[in-house]
């Protein structure tokens, strides 16, 4: 009985000592790049050698979308994701431009970020982007679930560099009330609009002087939705010629139309000292206005009784065209690509586009654009919009295009100019920032 005993206890204690060499061996896992990740070992257990990449981005550090950004998709992404962390880094619009330009000239910048759409053709051309499509396996699958609208502001030559993260355009908001005592409907055609501007302006029952619409700049932001409606256009489709489109007899109409309305004295919003859009528009001294989703938090949170609605662009002989904004996500050459790709999946799949939607972000996700959360929300005027909206040109002048733009169509507010004259002489000026 004793030796019976005895050779259990051998047997029990060769099965425990195999055991336990097998639970020391090492079982390397496998990522879904079919690569082996990293590990370092030790002999209690093992644990995962994690790699962090910087993100950069312009969301405000104060903001909703920060918040969202920081307390909830990056720890669930590290949380599915154990061998990456994700440094993000909060920059303002404009310090994030300067930084990277910075940083790109001493490959110093981050593995991913947030950038505006009309960055991306400026660091393409410096060569700091990756091209997704050429260097990314899944990228068609990636892409193919998001807007294809959205996904041209990233292509340029042919590839893309950079997802859609989120979009947006402009349309109108208009002061019910005083369209309602003025005896005037909604504008749907560019005729309607500029009699319904000149109408709405003069002077309100305290004296003071209203303006029947707010423009706050004159960049392409701003200028295009009347340039495309009117049927102009800023360059050849190629991106390659300006000459014959933005001094066009169509692009000539629409600055014509806008400098007449600022002549009546039925504009205005550009000029130094002028009533900031929202304060403008709550208190009832700029009565119609074009802007994007943002406005109606901003509305929301400093008049929230004030009532107005929306309308799409009036349309004009090229129909209704907005300009399309938003950010796309791009990775820098310098990244550590699979984490960064992954990451950049991430931010663009439908949980996080979900969440960041929650915050008034319009998604470029499909699938999420069907959800309740958006369904819910006030994008859906913005959503048709977009259907429509055009892109700035994705060329890499396209800062210096702006700028001469914006000055051009000044010197015709002014009376400097005329339209053509001024259109003219920036056609040459924008044919020469083509070519470099």
């Amino acid at each position: 009985m004793k030796g019976s005993k005895k050779i259990l206890a051998i047997i029990l204690t060769t099965v425990m000592c195999l055991a336990a060499m097998t639970g020391c061996s090492k079982s390397p896992v496998k990522s879904e790049s079919g690569q082996e990740d990293r590990k370092t070992e030790t002999t209690e257990d093992s644990k995962v050698e994690k790699v962090t990449i910087n993100f950069w981005h312009h969301y405000s550090a104060q903001s909703a979308e920060n918040d969202t950004l920081m307390k909830v998709l990056i720890p669930e992404f590290e949380k599915e994701n154990p061998e990456i962390n994700v440094n993000a880094v909060s920059h303002e619009w404009a310090d994030l431009h300067q930084k990277l330009l910075i940083s790109a000239t001493s490959d110093t910048l981050p593995d991913v970020a947030r950038l505006d759409s009309a960055w991306i053709p400026e660091f393409q051309k410096m060569g700091k982007l990756i091209p997704l499509d050429q260097e990314m396996g899944d990228y068609k699958e990636t892409a193919d679930k998001l807007l294809e609208s959205a996904m041209s502001t990233a292509i340029i030559g042919g590839h893309s560099y950079g997802l859609a993260l989120n979009t947006n355009t402009k349309i109108l908001f208009y002061n019910v009330k005083a369209l309602k005592e003025a005896g005037i409907t909604v504008p749907t055609t560019m005729d309607e609009f500029t009699t319904a501007v000149k109408k709405l302006s003069g002077t309100n029952s305290n004296g003071q002087q209203v303006w029947g619409y707010n423009e706050p700049a004159l960049s392409g932001w701003n200028i295009c939705p009347y340039i495309w409606s009117f049927g102009g256009a800023l360059t050849n489709e190629e991106q390659t010629v300006a000459t014959g489109y933005i001094n066009s007899p169509e692009t000539v109409a629409a600055i014509e139309m806008l400098a007449g309305l600022y002549k009546n004295q039925a504009i205005t919003g550009w000029n130094s000292g002028d009533i900031p859009m929202t304060d403008g528009f709550g208190t009832g001294r700029y009565r119609m206005i074009l802007e994007g989703p943002w406005k109606i938090a901003e509305m929301a949170g400093a008049y929230p009784d004030f009532e107005y609605a929306t309308a799409e662009i009036p349309a004009g002989k090229g129909g209704s065209h907005s300009v399309l904004g938003g950010e796309d996500i791009s990775m820098f050459n310098t990244s550590n690509k699979e984490a960064a790709w992954k990451f950049m999946k991430f931010m663009t799949g439908e949980y996080a586009q979900e969440e960041m939607a929650k915050c008034g972000q319009i998604p470029v996700n499909k699938t999420t654009l069907e959800s309740d959360t958006v369904k819910d929300s006030d994008f859906a005027p913005f959503i048709e919009a977009i259907k429509n909206a055009k892109a700035r040109p994705t060329v890499a002048s396209w800062s210096e295009i702006d700028n001469e733009l914006s000055i051009a169509v000044l010197s015709v507010m002014l009376g400097d100019k005329t339209a053509q004259e001024a259109m003219d002489e920036l056609a040459v000026k924008m044919d020469r920032l083509l070519k470099e």
